[in-house]
């Protein structure tokens, strides 16, 4: 059975791109007892990690979504470059060897591999949605 203590948040999670907020109970490259963690950004993409260390000092919470209480969620980490706390969503960051946060990586666009740069230029057009007809209301 867990103390009070492993369950309660160190504090509160916040993108200072896209607001993403979440209580996170650990902050480095090692979640205490991990047997697996699980990366979560805001817009429903989950990146599974092997059951090592962590390549980036992260903000990470246990994941709610299981009774497993060795597995953890990563909600963020600071960019390398500029310092923002960004979450792992890909509008927000991206990892390449080290985290990134989408306005560093277009600043200095030149100073990443072209295969970085035609998924930033992916990232950048949005879904095309039908012009609204007559009658209809967006």
């Amino acid at each position: 059975m867990e103390c009070e203590a492993e369950r309660r948040p160190l504090g509160v999670f916040e993108c200072q791109l896209c607001a993403l907020t979440a209580p996170y109970s650990y902050v480095g490259q090692q979640p205490p007892g991990t047997k697996s963690v699980v990366g979560l950004g805001h817009s429903a993409h989950w990146h599974h990690f092997l059951p090592c260390s962590l390549l980036e000092e992260s903000y990470v919470m246990r994941d709610p979504f299981t009774p497993d209480k060795d597995r953890f969620l990563i909600l963020g980490s600071r960019c390398s470059s500029c310092g923002r706390l960004v979450c792992v969503g890909p509008e927000c960051s991206l990892f390449y060897s080290k985290r990134f946060c989408l306005p560093c990586v277009r600043e200095n666009i030149d100073a990443f591999p072209q295969e970085i740069q035609q998924d930033l230029e992916k990232r950048k057009v949005p879904s095309k949605r039908p012009a609204s007809q007559p009658g209809s209301r967006t």
